[in-house]
């Protein structure tokens, strides 16, 4: 059994893979934590929590200072009797008192991981799954509170969400709903965090908890490339193959918060889930309030070993679409190539250069639709622009599909143009708060998602766009934030409600969307990076990892990246030199290993290639179908962080073991320089691996402990692929 309760402690004790976590009802009403960590085969209580008076804490039972709701380590803390640190919660009564009690009710244990309604969550089956729900209440509040835990049996993972429901004949209005929150008696981490911006996304940030708060969050309407809804508390001394890693990531596509709160007396408060501000939730008699979901990860691994169960649960367990499970074509797109200006000559030509080096799909990006010419206009108007496909899409499509091809299509369904015949028709269906001017991003704006309407109308454009063409491949672009939020058809007091409504807006078009449309692989994009995030990939397998293609710049980012998500949920391009984004010059051979380390692409102009590049583009596409399954599929562990030095380095591991792939990079050329070692990691030490370009054999633990030796190159921006097959 993956959950365990002992009735006579009141304990449950939560197994998951090989992590165990174990919380206690204290005094019959607090439900406290007790234990995250190391899997333990049974909970006794040698972990015992122990209670003193400690001056200026407050005690929420007479007669008894040494009880404390400030110094209880707890699952889901309340406000406003005792406990002054972060709440998970607050809810307002109709008289404007935000105290709440809530006390233990009960439980229930349910096989399987149920689904959240409206929100994408992780799944699995009985025996896959189990699921503890723990009941707590309010009585002078009337709110019922309940805890969800689902264990995943085979995996280090507990997905945490919550539910609240209005059992009162009054409305409540919930001010802040953590999905996650937990207090470990300990203080001594270092905090993992990853923050950035458009085309330098997901950069690591390690460092030390002291006392106080870190704290991260977006405001801008979705997760954002500014701060990832992830964070980790690291053990001191944590590398990536040996520490103890205790992480958070937040399966939402919104404005979220996530914290690590240090206490006086050594304690963690850690929480993650909506961001509270401009969050509010109106909650009738009778209604219910889910909170998204949240998955915890427990490595004793290292980050490696974090790393290994997010990439294999979201493999298996959140990405739902069947290309989760499928091989992802290469493609190329056609922006870098052509931007906006392209006819159906340039596109067959492009698509003609692309069929001869073994691509297999092709991507038609930004500029088909309406008067699309620049940014400025036609965003909503997703029919066909006759002016530069005169015979239209279904023309162009037969076209590439005659070639052997695969057809794809960039959209960008959340935004509406000024200039336009949908805001002529509609000016309403913009996301804004009467009486306020507008403010623009990319001089486009938001289509407000929070009105039905508005989302009938985007799957249904959406539908119409997908008729026009067979379409293999979707791009869901979105190029800015949201502002100006509100909306003149929710009353005030349900204005706090607009950032949560139109995520769950986009869910409910995406859910139907990939639902009807099951063969299309979607890819999802927000300028890049601007929005990868668990909730994304629930219904797209893949994110544009970054607008940013140059080489260098990509090392960091993907490296970074891999620490949540797998290389087949990163899409990444090999573009021209010099770099569209930096000016760079760097070999094509670096591009290609950077970009062959992910879910590989072009995004260059083939027809004013040199033959000799051309050649070599064919030899990296032949490579990559040799090696696409063992990237796609197969281990990642990363070697040598391109953040600590001039040279990056990882590698893969094949399902079976029998391949192993290893790319290296170094960024500056330096003069007599000293030969360097590569150490690889996941492999059997009794087996032998042949070296498959020299046809050398290697001892499993040679690989792994003496390494490989690499030889100085001349120039900057280099790179080697080293490939073993284990004979």
């Amino acid at each position: 059994m993956s959950i365990q309760y002992e009735e006579e402690q009141n304990i449950f004790h939560l197994k998951a893979g090989g992590m165990s976590y174990a919380m206690q009802v204290v005094r019959g009403k607090y439900l406290a934590h007790l234990y995250w960590g190391r899997g333990i085969r049974s909970y006794e209580g040698s972990r015992s929590l122990i209670q003193k008076e400690r001056v200026l804490e407050a005690n929420p039972e007479s007669g008894d200072k040494s009880f404390s709701l400030g110094t209880l380590p707890q699952e889901y803390p309340q406000y406003g009797n005792g406990d002054f640190r972060s709440c998970a919660f607050c809810v307002r009564d109709e008289a404007g008192s935000r105290i709440s009690s809530l006390s233990y009710q009960g439980y229930k244990i349910e096989k399987g991981k149920p689904g959240l309604p409206g929100l994408p969550a992780s799944f699995g089956k009985e025996p896959e799954a189990e699921t503890l729900r723990i009941h707590l209440r309010d009585e002078a509040a009337g709110l019922d509170v309940f805890l969800l835990y689902s264990v995943f049996e085979k995996e280090n993972v507990i997905a945490r969400s919550v539910c609240f429901e209005n059992r009162s004949q009054k409305e409540l209005m919930l001010e802040k709903m953590m999905s996650m929150s937990l207090d470990i008696r300990e203080s001594d981490f270092d905090v993992l965090t990853l923050y950035g911006a458009h085309n330098n996304e997901r950069n690591p940030d390690r460092r030390p908890l002291k006392s106080g708060t870190i704290q991260i969050e977006s405001l801008r309407g979705v997760s954002s490339p500014q701060q990832s809804p992830f964070m980790a508390l690291l053990r001191k001394g944590t590398k990536e193959d040996q520490g103890e890693v205790f992480a958070a990531n937040f399966v939402y596509s919104g404005n979220f918060q996530a914290l690590a709160q240090a206490d006086s007396f050594g304690n963690t408060r850690f929480q993650m889930g909506m961001n509270p501000w401009n969050g509010e939730w109106l909650l009738e008699p009778g209604e219910s309030f889910w909170t998204p979901e949240v998955l915890l990860v427990y490595s004793d691994k290292g980050l490696n070993g974090m790393s290994h169960t997010f990439h294999r649960f979201i493999r298996n367990h959140l990405i739902r679409s069947p290309y989760g499970k499928q091989e992802r074509p290469i493609l190329i797109n056609s922006w870098e190539a052509a931007y906006f200006d392209f006819t159906e000559e340039k596109l067959l030509a492009l698509a003609g250069k692309a069929k001869e080096a073994g691509i297999e799909l092709f991507v038609l990006d930004d500029g088909w639709f309406g008067k699309r010419n620049d940014e400025s206009c036609s965003l909503g108007d997703w029919y066909e622009n006759r002016e530069k496909l005169p015979l239209g899409l279904h023309s162009l499509e037969q076209k590439i599909h005659s070639m052997g091809m695969q057809f794809g299509l960039w959209v960008e369904p959340e935004m509406i143009s000024e200039d336009s015949d949908l805001y002529r028709a509609h000016p309403d269906y913009v996301l804004h708060t009467e009486g306020r001017p507008y403010t623009y991003g990319r001089r486009q704006l938001v289509l407000d998602l929070s009105r039905q309407e508005v989302c009938n109308y985007v799957l249904d454009a959406m539908e119409k766009v997908l008729s026009l063409a067979g379409i293999d491949y979707i791009k869901w672009d979105m190029n800015r934030h949201l502002t100006d939020v509100g909306s003149a058809f929710l009353p005030s007091k349900r204005q706090g409600e607009v950032f949560h409504r139109y995520v769950l807006g986009l869910y409910w078009i995406l859910e139907r969307l990939t639902a009807n449309h099951p063969e299309v692989l979607f890819e999802s994009c927000s300028s890049g990076g601007g929005r990868f995030d668990a909730g994304m990939l629930y219904y797209m397998p893949q994110t544009w990892c970054s607008d940013n293609t140059d080489p260098v710049c990509r090392i960091g980012i993907q490296y970074a990246t891999s620490l949540i998500y797998p290389p087949v949920a990163m899409g990444a391009h090999v573009s021209a030199s010099p770099s569209h984004q930096t000016g760079r010059i760097s070999p094509l051979s670096t591009r290609g290993n950077v970009a062959m380390s992910a879910n590989f692409g072009y995004e260059l102009d083939l027809t004013k290639c040199t033959e000799g590049e051309l050649l070599e583009i064919s030899e990296q596409v032949r490579f990559y179908k040799e090696i696409r399954n063992t990237v796609q599929k197969g281990a990642f562990y990363r070697l040598e962080n391109p953040f600590e030095g001039n040279t990056a380095a990882w590698e893969f591991v094949s399902e079976d073991g029998r391949e192993v792939l290893a790319f290296r990079f170094t960024v500056l050329c330096r003069p007599n320089a000293p030969v360097e070692i590569l150490k690889l990691q996941g492999l059997d030490e009794e087996a032998r691996y042949q070296n498959a370009k020299t046809g050398e054999i290697y001892g499993g633990d040679e690989l792994m402990y003496s390494g490989i030796s690499i030889p100085p190159e001349e120039g900057d921006y280099r790179s080697g692929c080293f490939r073993f097959w284990r004979v």
